[in-house]
């Protein structure tokens, strides 16, 4: 016999020596930790951020050094009818004083009133770091209270940017305290459901949490590598906790099947090393290729995001395979302590007649015994599924899209009612040599006069406009309002009326000068064209190497075909129903959101590598278990019968978790989490039913022994089955005539 794998040899290793394999790993994350949190967090700056025509006005402006410091707003309004000006006056008045006598308020300005008399403006120049400014605001708001209470016929509320930061972050806040406390339990619920007792619940959800420790630790020190933003904590938490449960499910389940044959604890250990180890390896690899193609976007989230997954990814591989067997090494039987009277006996392992399944086989029955209606009927329902992806929109979320649940969104409601250049605006970016700084200015003014005029546009300011000019005169910033919401048509055409008219009309003609419109309708726009422009790209570099990678593994150019084709059935399902949910409003009710007509911008990349990473894990573990019958001499439709069934258990097991984790954050407040959260959970379970279960089976069966085809150079030279006993015969009505 040739030597063993390094999955064997390594889970060999630490079945022997089971408390220096722990003690290794139990060191490895804490170094991992201890040592991200002494470098230090890098986060990525406006310049790593800056994409497209919004990227280089956000530079421009930066370039200028201007003192922009955090700004808040006294809105006063009436409770019903018109408004009492001399009221409002004395609230404003009120309010001025108490507020100059608070602690982090630099000045107060004049109180403004709207065009129609509707509402008064008191504006609020907050001091210190305009970054914190959120973390500061509270009292401020106290003390508006403390207005409003001494005008009750009034109505007095504070809003601005500060404010609407505070209440997002308390939303947000309590959104994910609750996703944490509801994801934990149920996992570890559904876990107990699977294996029927505590410790072999625990032992995935341990390797888990560890893996995610580990990956939190060593990103911190990649970020000054790659610098990282806000979200790659959560994405590193998501991921780590999807492929450690189920790199673990997979293995714990087969040590379990093995011990049940009669192996003694250290060949079952090995044995699921050879087998559910080899997948594991096999299906990291590719989640860790599709999102190393996340690099390829060029976008300093994106690669922030890659960086993070493939590291959980890599730590959780390396913790199934060492120090994994070592626990269920020292474990032995007791892994299967204390157990649930109930579902111990529905989910223990069980050999010979006893372990036949009776439900798998009745699913498959359609699927081997007329493979070509099946595989027909299964891909025309998908594909109708996946027809409304070709109408995607995609679009940032606006103002409009935070939940109105909180005072300081409703406070910004009126606030933009009554002052429309408060609510969207788009921001010229000007630079150009200082001697050119007066004719900036004109043409800026004219540019002003001309949006002044336009119904896209928000009517010209009582004073004139207001454009900020840096201290060495070469850059200038104007500000033009829109009354419409930022991901309006209406909006978009200001935008691109600006950036292909008024603009080039009026400072194109300036020697030197170089100019930018930004803002957040530039900001959805521009980065939109960039995911459409980056998809394709990215979907190639990930189609192309996990191809590669599951050719080389199964020695088979068809699987690696099938697997590919399979995986786009299922992104592209998932597309389909985002796009039906979201983009109408008939599930608004149902899931507690409102529509935006779009898809979040960054969603469709980011779902394509993490769904075709994670269906990989299915597929891989699927596939590996026909393999292992065919290579044993079974006949193909018999093999894919026993593949199916064999792992139906652990693959349902593990999709139930991550659809149920998944769920946990379309219930989140935010419309971004909303649709990750139902577009992750709708692919895994149409992934792990239809796709394994109907597709799958039709394709392997209809295609028989040309699954295995592949050039003389990929074949094996030599052929050694893992060492486990034959299963039992297929039950003859799975079988059928050949």
């Amino acid at each position: 016999m040739g030597r063993r794998p390094v999955t064997v040899r390594l889970a060999r290793w630490s079945a022997e020596h089971p408390w220096r394999a722990i003690a290794l790993w139990v060191v490895f994350v804490a170094v991992c930790f201890v040592g991200g949190s002494a470098a230090g967090l890098n986060e990525a700056t406006d310049e790593d951020q800056a994409i497209g025509e919004f990227g280089r006005a956000q530079l421009i402006v930066d370039s200028g050094g201007f003192d922009r410091p955090a700004t808040e707003n006294v809105l006063i309004t009436a409770r019903s009818g018109s408004l009492d000006q001399a009221a409002a006056k004395a609230a404003a008045q009120d309010a001025a004083d108490r507020l100059r006598q608070v602690d982090g308020v630099a000045s107060i300005g004049t109180p403004m009133p709207s065009r129609d008399g509707s509402a008064l403006l008191v504006p609020i120049t907050m001091s210190g770091d305009p970054g914190t400014a959120g973390d500061r605001v509270q009292p401020l708001r106290d003390t508006t209270a403390k207005v409003q209470d001494a005008h009750p016929q009034l109505r007095v509320e504070q809003v601005g940017g500060p404010s609407i930061d505070k209440a997002l972050d308390d939303t947000l806040g309590k959104d994910f305290k609750r996703a944490e406390l509801l994801s934990l339990p149920v996992t570890l619920a559904i876990l107990i459901i699977a294996f029927g007792a505590l410790i072999a619940a625990g032992v995935p959800v341990l390797l888990a949490l560890s893996s995610v420790a580990a990956a939190m630790g060593l990103s911190t020190l990649a970020s000054h590598l790659v610098p990282a933003t806000d979200t790659t904590a959560s994405v590193i938490l998501l991921i780590g906790m999807a492929v450690g449960v189920d790199y673990s499910l997979f293995y714990v389940r087969r040590e379990r099947e093995e011990r049940a044959k009669g192996r003694s604890g250290l060949d079952a250990v090995e044995i699921a090393a050879e087998t559910s180890g080899h997948a594991v390896v096999v299906s990291g690899t590719a989640v860790i290729i599709s999102m190393g193609g996340l690099l390829l976007a060029q976008d300093a989230i994106f690669s922030s995001l890659a960086v993070g997954s493939i590291l959980v990814v890599a730590v959780a591989v390396i913790g199934s395979l060492t120090v994994l067997p070592a626990l269920l090494a020292k474990l032995g039987r007791w892994v299967d302590r204390p157990r649930v009277p109930l579902l111990w006996r529905l989910t223990a392992p069980r050999t010979g007649q006893s372990a036949r399944p009776r439900f798998w086989p009745a699913v498959l029955k359609p699927a081997l015994r007329a493979p070509v209606a099946t595989l027909l009927i299964s891909v025309a329902l998908l594909l109708a599924l996946a027809a409304p992806a070709l109408g995607m929109k995609l679009k940032f979320p606006g103002p409009e899209d935070v939940p109105r649940t909180t005072a300081a969104m409703q406070a910004y409601d009126r606030l933009t009612a009554a002052f429309p250049s408060n609510g969207t605006s788009h921001t010229v970016a000007v630079r150009a040599p200082a001697e050119q700084a007066d004719r900036v200015r004109a043409a800026l003014t004219d540019l002003a006069g001309r949006t002044a005029t336009d119904p896209l546009f928000a009517p010209a300011e009582a004073d004139g406009p207001e454009i900020q000019v840096s201290a060495d005169r070469r850059v200038s910033v104007l500000e033009v309002a829109t009354p419409h919401a930022s991901r309006s048509d209406e909006a978009s055409r200001s935008l691109h009326e600006l950036r292909e008219d008024l603009v080039p009309a009026t400072l194109g003609g300036i020697p030197g000068v170089e100019y930018a419109v930004g803002g957040g309708v530039a900001a959805s726009e521009d980065y939109a064209a960039h995911i459409w422009a980056k998809l394709p790209i990215v979907a190639a570099f990930v189609l192309a190497l996990t191809f590669l990678v599951m050719a080389w593994t199964f020695r088979s150019v068809v699987v690696a075909l099938t697997s590919i084709l399979l995986n786009l059935l299922s992104a592209g399902a998932a597309y389909g129903l985002l796009v039906l949910v979201f983009q109408s409003t008939w599930a608004e009710g149902l899931l507690g959101f409102t529509s935006m007509d779009a898809i979040v911008t960054w969603l469709p990349l980011f779902l394509f590598v993490v769904l075709f990473g994670l269906s990989m894990d299915y597929h891989v573990f699927v596939v590996s278990r026909i393999r292992e019958a065919i290579d044993r001499g079974m006949p193909n439709r018999e093999a894919v019968a026993h593949g199916i069934t064999s792992s139906a258990g652990v693959v349902t097991s593990a999709a139930v978790v991550m659809v149920a984790v998944f769920s946990i954050f379309a219930t989140l407040s935010m419309i971004d989490f909303k649709q990750l959260g139902i577009g992750l959970a709708a692919a895994i379970l149409l992934d792990a039913t239809i796709i394994r279960a109907v597709v799958l089976p039709s394709v392997m069966t209809l295609l028989g022994d040309a699954n295995w085809w592949a050039p003389r150079f990929m074949r094996r030279r030599t052929v050694v089955a893992p060492a486990v006993e034959p299963p039992p015969a297929p039950a003859p009505e799975l079988v059928g005539a050949r």
